[in-house]
C-alpha cells in the first residue's frame, strides 16, 4: 500500500506492519538523510474517509523514540516529500505508536504510517520543519 525512497536507495516497498493501521520503514544511517518521500504504491486506496498520518522516529541522547508528525498521504494526495534533516534535534509529539515497543538503535530512524480517519488528519498539525522549502537547494 505504501512506498518510501530516499535519494541514492533503493525504494522500499514493503513496510512492517507493527497493528492493523499502522506501518513503519526503517531508515538505517538515518543522520545522512534530508529529505523523505513517502508515497501509495497506487495498489490498494484508503478506505473511504481514511488517510494516513506520517511520522518521523528517531532515537534521542539516551536512546528513547522521539516520533515527530511530518503531514500525511490520502487518496487525493498520495504522495509527499518531507525534509527530515531539521528534526533531529527537535520535541516530539503526540502519536498513536506509544503503546508499542519499536526496536531502537542508535543508527536506524523510522517513518510511521498510522491509518486514520481525514477528519483526524485535518486537526492534526505537523511540525512545521518538516514541509520541503520553496527556496532553492542553492540559495537554503
Amino acid at each position: 500500500m505504501f512506498g518510501c525512497l530516499v535519494a541514492g536507495r533503493l525504494v522500499q516497498a514493503t513496510p512492517q506492519q507493527v497493528a492493523e493501521d499502522k506501518f513503519v520503514f526503517d531508515l538505517p544511517d538515518y543522520e545522512n538523510i534530508n529529505h523523505v518521500v513517502v508515497f501509495m504504491l497506487g495498489t490498494i486506496p484508503f478506505p473511504e474517509g481514511m488517510g494516513g498520518s506520517v511520522y518521523f522516529c528517531y532515537p534521542d541522547q539516551s536512546g528513547m523514540a522521539v516520533w515527530q508528525l511530518l503531514g500525511f498521504v490520502t487518496n487525493e494526495k498520495p504522495s509527499a516529500i518531507f525534509k527530515i534533516s531539521g528534526l533531529k534535534s527537535g520535541k516530539g509529539s503526540q502519536h498513536p505508536f506509544g503503546a508499542m515497543n519499536l526496536p531502537q538503535t542508535p543508527t536506524v530512524a523510522q517513518i510511521g504510517i498510522s491509518v486514520e480517519l481525514l477528519e483526524n488528519l485535518a486537526q492534526q498539525t505537523p511540525v512545521a520543519s518538516a514541509a520541503v522549502s520553496s527556496v532553492d537547494s542553492f540559495t537554503e
